[in-house]
């Protein structure tokens, strides 16, 4: 019986953050449907060639292509005993399209990661990306050693504009309209826990082990 833990939350609640920790603890991949189109592309795999396609020409990769890259990744070793998918399904019609990758017995864990809009927006307007290299900077959790230079380049740091605070506001009502119905679907057959992830990252974790009942 595999164990599959699907991860929904927010811009800015530390989905990434959580995934990777729960990886660690309950010894299952961290699976983000982004890198695994992207290293597809990289290695120039048939399937990374037909994504780049869609990639090149600034649209959408297809449903069906994301599936079958997700549905050749779960089938390799490493997770044979579950898997944590983070940031996927997005849609009604992905969830529906995902039911075909999961067998017979599996273990589905819904984890809905919930916060206050004023502390995700808090979070995320501390966000500054290097407009050299791209590292990231969070000026509270992970400052740069130079106030906005960046450690490894010397570049300027910059606030994206899709983190700037009223483009954040319109960006956790989109999420919450487009996620509803996805939690809707999942309630019908599966536990969905929801976690306040307003606290550290120690206080989440301590609120998912207490409701989630992982042998």
């Amino acid at each position: 019986m595999r164990r599959i833990v699907l991860l929904f939350g927010p811009p800015g609640i530390g989905k990434g953050t959580v995934g990777a920790s729960l990886s660690e603890k309950w010894h299952i991949p961290l699976i983000s449907t982004g890198d695994l189109l992207r290293e597809q592309v990289k290695c120039n795999t048939s399937l990374g060639e037909h994504a780049r396609a869609f990639m090149e020409r600034g649209e959408l990769v297809p449903d069906e292509l994301v599936v079958e890259v997700l549905h050749e990744r779960v089938s390799q070793k490493d997770a044979k005993d579950g898997f944590i998918l983070d940031g996927f399904p997005r849609t009604l019609k992905q969830a529906e399209m995902l039911e075909g990758v999961f067998l017979a017995g599996d273990e589905r864990i819904i984890l809905n990661l919930e916060g206050s809009p004023a502390v995700l927006i808090e979070r995320l307007s501390q966000r500054r990306i290097c407009s050299v290299c791209g590292a990231v900077y969070h000026m509270t959790n992970i400052p740069p050693k130079q106030d906005d230079i960046c450690d490894f380049c010397g570049g300027a740091l910059v606030r994206r504009p899709d983190d700037e605070p009223a483009v954040i506001e319109k960006r956790l009502r989109v999420f919450a309209e487009e996620t509803k119905p996805i939690l809707d679907f999942y309630r019908g057959t599966n536990a969905v826990y929801t976690i306040n992830a307003d606290g550290t990252l120690p206080e989440t974790l301590q609120e998912i082990d207490r409701i989630v009942k992982w042998s």
